[in-house]
């Protein structure tokens, strides 16, 4: 296989023709070796337009949902981000290329130890990586300029809300196990959020945040 034009084939292929634009975010994609981030049983299927699993339980986006959450935030070079959700490292990898910092969540420990490791064998230096169950309070209001929570919501609280900077940008799908939707919600001032549904997909709850369920007699 030639990896850089498979990863050429990829951006091409799959990013931009479902919406995938952004030039800048297409370089960082590009640039980041995302074999590098795939489990060995799964080498082959590296640039397929799936979900690669890394547990049981958790996986990575598909290249064309990473394009589209890129493509939404529009990241300028000076963010300071929230990645809820590290995974493999490669998104937070991407995102650290794209912004002045990263800051990511991951609950599962195995998961965080090889993330870590990924990430430090690229010598990227801007994220910090947290292996802990998410939670608002631990960050202050108005501390990040965008937030992207990698699992789904049933909804969303008003504290996650308010870790957005004004002018930030927030991606999260919401919905129930049928029917999710992909949102981009925007701070436009001190007080007034903005929710704009970008498409329909389908991710895992967050662990923790799962809806309750539903009994029937």
């Amino acid at each position: 296989m030639d990896i850089k034009e498979a990863r050429k084939n990829v951006i091409e292929q799959q990013i931009r023709p479902w919406g995938g634009l952004n030039v800048r975010a297409n370089q960082a994609l590009s640039d980041t070796p995302r074999e590098n981030f795939v489990p060995e049983e799964y080498q082959k299927l590296v640039f397929a337009d799936i979900e690669i699993p890394l547990n049981e339980s958790d996986k990575m986006f598909s290249p064309k949902i990473e394009g589209r959450i890129l493509d939404s935030l529009n990241l300028q070079g000076n963010e300071d981000i929230l990645e809820v959700g590290t995974g493999s490292g490669y998104l937070t990898s991407v995102l650290a290329k794209l912004s002045n910092s990263v800051t990511s969540i991951e609950i599962e420990h195995d998961l965080h130890v090889k993330a870590k490791e990924n990430i430090d064998k690229l010598k990227i230096i801007n994220t910090n990586l947290i292996n802990d169950t998410f939670n608002s309070s631990n960050f202050k209001e108005g501390q990040f300029d965008s937030i992207i929570i990698g699992s789904a919501l049933p909804n969303i609280e008003d504290d996650l809300k308010k870790l957005l900077k004004v002018g930030g940008k927030l991606f999260v799908v919401l919905g129930s196990k049928n029917q999710m939707h992909a949102n981009l919600i925007s701070r436009e001032t001190e007080l007034i959020w903005n929710s704009k549904s970008l498409f329909e997909t389908h991710l895992e709850f967050m662990k923790g945040h799962e809806p309750p369920k539903k009994f029937s007699f």
